[in-house]
Formats: C-alpha cells, sequence, structure tokens
C-alpha cells in the first residue's frame, strides 16, 4: 500500500463526524483545500461546503488536500498518485473538482495540486479533453480571482451557503441535459454570483495598466457578491474534528462576518459588509454542543469583544468547567465582566491588536482606539489573571514615518510597565509585526507595498528598541512572504504566467518563491525579455485612483468613492466612526 494512502487511511480513523454523511451519488465531486491537511480541517468554511456538497442527493463527494512535504518527491516522481482521501480516486476520477481557496498564497498550491494530478493547468490546454469541470470559491476569491482566472473554469464569487446549493441544482439539471462544454457553463453561469472567466478578456495599456474588458457573455459584466442575510439561518461550526488540525483541540463557531469599525486596511471589513453578528442564544446553543466533544470553544471573527452577550457566553462555559477561546480583542471593548469570565474559563493567553504605535496612524488607519483605552484594557486583562498578552502591529502602512515605528517599541514598554507589578501577573508580552499588504476593496487598496530594504530596517530597528525590555519577544513576517501576498493580492491575469513559472521549477519555500520572482524581475527589464511582467508592477507601483483595478468587475456594493474618500481621510488623519446598519447607507452596503 502507498504511504500516503496510509496516512490518509489512519486520519480518516482518526476523524470524529459530528453529522451522518450520506453515502453514494451518480455524480462525483472532490473539494480540495489547497493546502496541507492540518491547514484545511482547521477552515469552517472549508468544512461547511464540504457538508453542503454531501447533502446533495445526487452526489458523491471526496476531499483533497495539498500532500505533506514528504509525501511530494514520490508523487512527482510517479512513484505514488495524488489521490482523493476517503476513497482513494485519482482527482481525474472525478466529473466535478471544486477549490475552496482561503488565502492568496495558496493560488500557487492550486497549480501544484493540478500538476500532480496530471491535469493541464491552462483551461484551454485542457479543452477538448476528458477532464473534471473545475470550479473555484473561498474569501480569497471573493477579493480578487484573476491571478488563477486562466486556469479555472468557473468561480463561485460570494458566500456559498445559498448559492453552492443553487449552484448544484442547476449543475444536475444540465448535466441530465447532455450539454455539451461551453453551453454547460453558459448555464451554470446563470447563479447569481458566477464568473465565468472566459467571457472577460483584460485589455492592458503600453504602461502595463488595465483598460478596459472585452465581455462575450449575456447581460451585465459585473458579477454581484453574494452574502448571507441572515447568519443564525446556518449554523457554522465545527463538523469534523481532528487532533491533527491546527486547532484541534478546540470546537469552533462562527459569531459573525464583517466587522464595524472600518479599519482602512482590512479585506474583512469590507468584503463581509454589513457586519452580521450570530444571536447570543444561538452562540451558546452551538458553545454548548460543543463542549461535548472539546474542553475550548474556539470564537471566529474579525473581532469578538463586540459580539453581543460574548461576555455571558464565556461566562457560560466558564461554568462549565471549559474554556471560551476568541480571535482579536478591541481593547476599548473589552469589559470587565468579559475579562474575568474569560479568566475563570482558563485562559491564559489574549490577543489584542493596537495596529500601530503612534494616535496619529491609529486615525490614518481608522482604528478608533486611543492609548488610554489600550492600557485600560491591558490593565484590566492582567489584573483579572492573564498572564501573557499578544500585541499585533503592522509596519509599513500608508502615511507611516519613521517615528511611527519607534511609537510601537514606546507603547509597548508602556503597556508592560503598566502590567508588571502587582496586582497584575504578566509573564510574556508578545509584539507580533507584519508588514502591510494593500488589499483589494479597501481603502488601501491603490496603495503600494513598501520596499523590502526598507521594511527591514524598521523592523530590525524595532526589534533593537524591544530587545532591551525583558519578557518581552518579538515575531515579524518577512517582507519577501508579504511581498508575494501582495502580487497575488493586486494582480492581473497576467500574474497567472508568474505562478505557472513559480509551478514548474517547484517553488514552495518562501526563499525559492523569491528568487525566481527576482530572476523574473531581471528578465523583465531586460532588452527583448518580455515574456512575463515585472512582478513589482503590482507589488511597488501605486494604482492611480481613475485606473481600472483588476477586481473591479465584482459588485461588492461598496461604492467605489467611498473606498476613495476613506483614503483621503486617511491622508488627513480623520476617523470615521463605526458602521451603524440601522441608520447608515453611505457605503453602499446596507
Amino acid at each position: 500500500m502507498f504511504s500516503a494512502r496510509r496516512r490518509a487511511l489512519e486520519r480518516l480513523s482518526k476523524e470524529r463526524m459530528l453529522y451522518p454523511r450520506r453515502q453514494g451519488g451518480e455524480f462525483q465531486a472532490c473539494l480540495i483545500y489547497p493546502n496541507v491537511y492540518r491547514l484545511g480541517m482547521a477552515n469552517l468554511g472549508f468544512q461547511a461546503i464540504y457538508k453542503i456538497f454531501g447533502d446533495a442527493s445526487r452526489i458523491a463527494v471526496d476531499r483533497a488536500f495539498l500532500p505533506d512535504h514528504d509525501e511530494r518527491p514520490a508523487i512527482r516522481a510517479g512513484r505514488e498518485p495524488l489521490l482523493s482521501l476517503e476513497r482513494g480516486l485519482s482527482l481525474t476520477a472525478f466529473d466535478l473538482l471544486a477549490f475552496s481557496v482561503a488565502f492568496e498564497t495558496d493560488y500557487l498550491n492550486v497549480l501544484a495540486m493540478l500538476e500532480l494530478a496530471g491535469i493541464p493547468a491552462r483551461r484551454e490546454q485542457r479543452a477538448g479533453g476528458n477532464y473534471p469541470l473545475i470550479i473555484a470559491g473561498g474569501s480569497a476569491i471573493f477579493l480578487n480571482p484573476e491571478p488563477i482566472a486562466d486556469f479555472i473554469d468557473l468561480f463561485l464569487i460570494g458566500e456559498g451557503e445559498e448559492m453552492v446549493p443553487e449552484f448544484l441544482t442547476r449543475y444536475f439539471e444540465a448535466r441530465g441535459r447532455n450539454l455539451e462544454p461551453r453551453t454547460l457553463l453558459r448555464e451554470l453561469a446563470r447563479v447569481e454570483g458566477a464568473y465565468l472567466p472566459n467571457d472577460f478578456a483584460p485589455l492592458y495599456d503600453e504602461s502595463g495598466g488595465l483598460r478596459g474588458l472585452n465581455y462575450s457573455g449575456p447581460g451585465s459584466p459585473r458579477v454581484r457578491r453574494r452574502l448571507v442575510s441572515e447568519l443564525d439561518r446556518f449554523m457554522t461550526s465545527s463538523l469534523i474534528l481532528t487532533d491533527e488540525s491546527v486547532f484541534g483541540d478546540m470546537y469552533l463557531v462562527e459569531a459573525s462576518r464583517g466587522c464595524q469599525w472600518g479599519c482602512r486596511f482590512c479585506a474583512a471589513g469590507f468584503m463581509y459588509r454589513p457586519i452580521r453578528y450570530r444571536s447570543p442564544d444561538k452562540l451558546l446553543e452551538q458553545a454548548r454542543q460543543g463542549l461535548t466533544e472539546r474542553a475550548i470553544v474556539g470564537l471566529v471573527g474579525a473581532e469578538m469583544a463586540s459580539v453581543p452577550g460574548v461576555a455571558k457566553i464565556a461566562g457560560a462555559v466558564a461554568d462549565y468547567g471549559a474554556r471560551l477561546s476568541p480571535s482579536s480583542l478591541k481593547a476599548d471593548c473589552i469589559s470587565t465582566e468579559l475579562a474575568q469570565a474569560l479568566v475563570r474559563g482558563g485562559t491564559q493567553s489574549v490577543t489584542v491588536a493596537p495596529e500601530a504605535g503612534s494616535e496619529r496612524m491609529r486615525k490614518v488607519i481608522n482604528k478608533n482606539l486611543n492609548e488610554a483605552e489600550i492600557l485600560r484594557a491591558a490593565q484590566m486583562l492582567t489584573a483579572n489573571g492573564v498572564e501573557s498578552l499578544k500585541l499585533y502591529f503592522m509596519v509599513g502602512l500608508p502615511e507611516e514615518r519613521d517615528e511611527d515605528v519607534l511609537e510601537i517599541a514606546r507603547l509597548t514598554g508602556k503597556i508592560f510597565d503598566c502590567v508588571s507589578s502587582p496586582p497584575h501577573k504578566l509573564g510574556r508580552l508578545t509584539v507580533s509585526l507584519n508588514p502591510f499588504v494593500p488589499k483589494p476593496w479597501t481603502p488601501f487598496q491603490w496603495d503600494a507595498m513598501e520596499d523590502s530594504r526598507s521594511l527591514k530596517r524598521k523592523i530590525t530597528r524595532l526589534r533593537s528598541e524591544l530587545a532591551a525590555m525583558k519578557r518581552v519577544e518579538m515575531d515579524a513576517e518577512s517582507p519577501r512572504e508579504a511581498y508575494f501576498q501582495t502580487l497575488l493580492s493586486r494582480g492581473d491575469r497576467r500574474v497567472g504566467g508568474i505562478l505557472e513559472r513559480l509551478a514548474v521549477s517547484h517553488c514552495e519555500e518562501p526563499g525559492e518563491i523569491w528568487q525566481e520572482l527576482r530572476a523574473i524581475k531581471y528578465e523583465a527589464l531586460a532588452d527583448g525579455a518580455r515574456e512575463l511582467p515585472d512582478p513589482d508592477l503590482y507589488v511597488r507601483r501605486r494604482y492611480g485612483y481613475e485606473e481600472i483595478l483588476p477586481w473591479d468587475f465584482i459588485d461588492h456594493q461598496v461604492h467605489k468613492w467611498f473606498l476613495l474618500s476613506e483614503r483621503k481621510k486617511a491622508h488627513h488623519e480623520h476617523q470615521t466612526k463605526p458602521c451603524n446598519v440601522l441608520r447608515c447607507t453611505v457605503c453602499g452596503a446596507c
């Protein structure tokens, strides 16, 4: 038996499914997470879509993941095949392959998995062949699918709880009519939120910018992003438990989608507008269900301190002798009741995200948070028994000055000083630093990423400042990794050629990717070598306000002029009040 298949069977034997799985179906589908198993099984969206596919009476669905590092050499050498998890089928045996893509950097893994499966990556290379239909969705696709638009037959853009069942119903009907491939795709594209990339032909100007689209499909060349208006209709929580998941000790519950605060760098705060919360009763019901399986309930969402009823939920979980583990908490929303309930449940570490060290920069990014509120939250948490704090900051933000970066160290020092003596019990303070990556559908979508050398200089200076503080640790993401993420975040279809080059060269590690990108850049700058675009075109270039952006064809129901007005407010250090979904209609989402 192949070693990879043996590992798959071991994983299946250790999974606990929390719902009855239906067997059989006339159509074969494989839901693919283009990263390794332990990451894919920590993704609630992936699990939710897997159940939706599994509940469809006419389909039999398997899962597939990017093989672990030690499995890939044997698969590439042809000694072992890339197989689905459940039934050990080749990916070419399926009628439908559905990629669930949560992060832009997994775009490269989409191509790698097609290569490992023996499926041509480009859509035109598959034309006329007996290959599966390839679709893709997920949060990365919401923002900008263009870097992989030449490799996917059809995208589903938006939240899937309503859209995916509609797609499957139309798929069954169309297959029953024995439609030829082009007509089948045209029929499937009638689902609202479906994007048929073959109907869109980008046009570029001499400077490399996008000057327009040739649209050959019916109706309007706009794709309306799908959104679920009432989250309580769908319970998004852990459906399959496995210790191997990165959150293997937790039962995960999604508390909200979107965010009311409008931080200008945050894609989740704009792409999921308007903010929607699950009701406290529903969250508590899901938490209680989860506590029959796990001793920790992980609360998932963009910001958890402002979730209605979160302190009572934390208290109820603690009453069960268990722990609520929320994602990042906004400092000024943390109440004494919440802090006490978290500690009573056993929480020892809490994450707070000031994002910027200076008051000025927090106004630029619209954080709506001042230093006094940050210090008060740190004191409250540690006075009630929290032993470790993690602080998220960014470097290289638009409008940033060197003194703003040094303010990160100063603020960290003030936090440490005010929580390192009794009655506070702080044991460790961790600073997590990430280079700013401009994201589509945010007010900073026009901005370029800062030069890597400048970022390294800032990170080195900050590390030196923090090194003098005992019990303060610093983790920093590499500017090289942020460069690659920015390339895929802001790229158009021509970036697909760069991805092909990386995939063919089997670039998997950040260092390998960086070396190949540098080679592509040098080739693009050489005389007569224009096969691939210079990656700096997407990473280092500030997009013009009047420019057509690669993702403009998606209708997120957020006005582009609103995003631009927020960008101009950032320049003048003006803040915008949090979203009021009951009274405000300015941005267009409500």
